[in-house]
């Protein structure tokens, strides 16, 4: 590090630790007094860090120093004010609306890097490294896995990415390129529709386009899978005419809402079978009222419960332990949401058959 350079550094004050274990800190300028993001990389390609520097993309923090020292790199960036998608995803707020307007920016985003000449790559594409602006704007961030698309026929001998995102060539399988990205964001796209309120099939044709183990078998670049989505949009918006924000969707029963014919087998016996358990119950020395209010709960009982498992209308947004990710919190707690909703209508149903 030359002089300069340190001159440059001692202007920027840490004024708090957001990730100390990965070096990520808040700084003021001492002259401007603006505040930055200050991280410090062991594992980075300076190459990329000069190209952000000196070309600025929309969607990506604005690099505003960079400086190289001990195999390690210094790097001053703009401080995006906003949420991780990561948080919104645990936070359980996502619609299909809001999934195709992220996918597309991103799509956005990638097409400036990877029309380039040379390509950069990302290789890194995870929810925590996306932020959703107050404006629900997305930036990408976190570069120091990303490098330049090189000869197609050297395979990565090294790892730089996160399991469950990281295609398989980032295993030493083959070269990253553009497509190594595209299997990122269809691993993505998986697991933010598997948060929404209600389960859809609506971008599994394009999940498995994506996520294809050969990348020459993925979505060709990130354009086309734009398109894809731009035609999506058209499609639930006609899906979604009931009313603007889909309310239609939400109220069809469990068994209906992906459309898949065997589903909808499966749930039309089991909603036969519980209407005529029901409603064929019989109990003694009750009078007719009496019979009728017992059966007509029993139903309600027998549904609720299918509508609990299943989140019928969000129905479990009641239970915050239905939010959790653990699986065996989550399922502890539409076990108790069961419970409660059985217990109340259990309750209901004495009251009436009390009261006639």
């Amino acid at each position: 590090m030359d002089f300069t350079q340190r001159l440059s550094m001692s202007y920027y004050k840490t004024i708090a630790a957001i990730n100390e274990s990965h070096n990520v800190y808040l700084v003021q300028h001492q002259e401007n007094q603006k505040i930055y993001l200050k991280k410090v990389l062991d594992v980075y390609n300076l190459h990329i860090y000069e190209y952000l520097q000196s070309h600025h993309i929309t969607g990506i923090p604005k690099v505003y120093d960079i400086y190289a020292e001990n195999n390690q790199l210094t790097v001053i960036e703009e401080f995006i004010s906003g949420t991780s998608l990561q948080d919104i995803i645990a936070a359980q707020t996502l619609s299909i609306e809001l999934i195709i307007r992220f996918i597309c920016e991103l799509c956005d985003i990638l097409g400036k890097l990877h029309f380039l000449n040379p390509p950069i790559i990302h290789r890194d594409i995870k929810p925590s490294n996306i932020i959703i602006t107050p404006y629900n704007h997305v930036v990408l961030v976190d570069f120091n896995a990303a490098k330049y698309l090189t000869n197609k026929s050297n395979s990565d001998t090294m790892l730089l990415g996160t399991k469950g995102y990281a295609a398989p060539e980032q295993y030493g399988f083959g070269s990253s390129t553009p497509q190594t990205d595209i299997y990122a964001l269809g691993i993505l796209l998986k697991e933010l529709s598997s948060a929404l309120p209600t389960s859809t099939s609506l971008f599994d044709s394009i999940i498995s386009k994506c996520t294809q183990i050969n990348p020459s078998d993925r979505i060709e670049n990130v354009h086309k899978l734009r398109t894809e989505f731009e035609r999506l949009k058209g499609q639930h918006k006609t899906d979604s005419q009931f009313t603007k924000s889909g309310a239609w969707h939400n109220i069809v029963p469990p068994g209906y809402r992906t459309k898949t014919p065997w589903k909808a087998l499966i749930a039309s016996i089991t909603y036969l079978f519980i209407f005529w358990i029901c409603l064929t119950l019989e109990v003694q020395d009750s009078t007719i009222i009496q019979l009728w209010i017992e059966r007509i709960i029993s139903l309600f009982i027998m549904l609720s419960i299918v509508f609990c498992c299943f989140n019928y209308c969000n129905i479990q947004r009641f239970m915050p332990l239905c939010k959790k990710n653990h699986r065996i919190i989550r399922y502890i707690g539409i076990l108790l949401l069961n419970i409660e909703v059985i217990f109340s209508l259990f309750l209901i149903m004495t009251l009436l058959v009390t009261i006639f």
